[in-house]
């Protein structure tokens, strides 16, 4: 495909992604939530390969823009934090992926 055939402006809606799932690790935090539905501190860490600090900032912002809650209890007198996206957050998430699919459809290297 040549320069002057490629349609770039499907390379435009890249811009509006959300900011706050485009970062790696959250867009990982939430593509997992996405798919359990719930998850606890422990397992997203184990997956995700994050520190506990960072996996914790991460989700705080995440919370701040109410795309996850974060509900603590104890078991067995052993604390756990459980996360599920909120409804917002599963709906921005359709969203980004509906929008990152769109942009990267159909890009072919311009020889």
């Amino acid at each position: 495909m040549t320069p002057e055939v490629f349609d770039f402006s499907m390379l435009n809606s890249l811009s509006e992604l959300d900011k706050m799932i485009h970062e790696p690790a959250r867009l990982q935090i939430m593509a997992y939530l996405y798919v359990v539905e719930n998850a606890d501190f422990l397992f997203l860490m184990n997956q995700t390969g994050l520190t506990r600090g960072n996996l914790s900032s991460h989700l705080s912002k995440l919370e701040k823009a109410e795309y996850l809650e974060i509900k603590k209890e104890f078991v067995r007198k052993m604390p756990r934090t459980l996360l599920h996206l909120t409804e917002s957050g599963r709906i921005a998430f359709e969203r980004y992926r509906v929008k990152m699919q769109g942009a990267l459809r159909g890009l072919e290297r311009c020889e």
